[in-house]
């Protein structure tokens, strides 16, 4: 019969080292490219007066899908 002596307990979450992915970074730009660009789409199909209900112009939906911190709509989750 042998013995076989150590540890059996599992890593500690602390000591493990994240795994970097840089796919991961460009797959998250690419989903936030996505959401600004469905934003504009959605915006630039409204009227004028709808536009003017939210508090935007035409001229300022650029800005406004290019600027994840300014809330069109007013109820998104912050």
């Amino acid at each position: 019969m042998s013995r076989i002596y150590g540890t059996t307990e599992p890593i500690p979450a602390a000591t493990r080292r994240p795994v970097y992915s840089p796919l991961e970074v460009y797959w998250e730009a690419f989903q936030e490219w996505r959401k600004r660009a469905r934003l504009r789409r959605q915006l630039c199909q409204l009227s004028d007066s709808e536009l003017i209900d939210i508090g935007i112009t035409r001229g300022e939906i650029d800005y406004v899908a290019s600027h994840p911190s300014i809330d069109p709509t007013g109820c998104r989750s912050r």
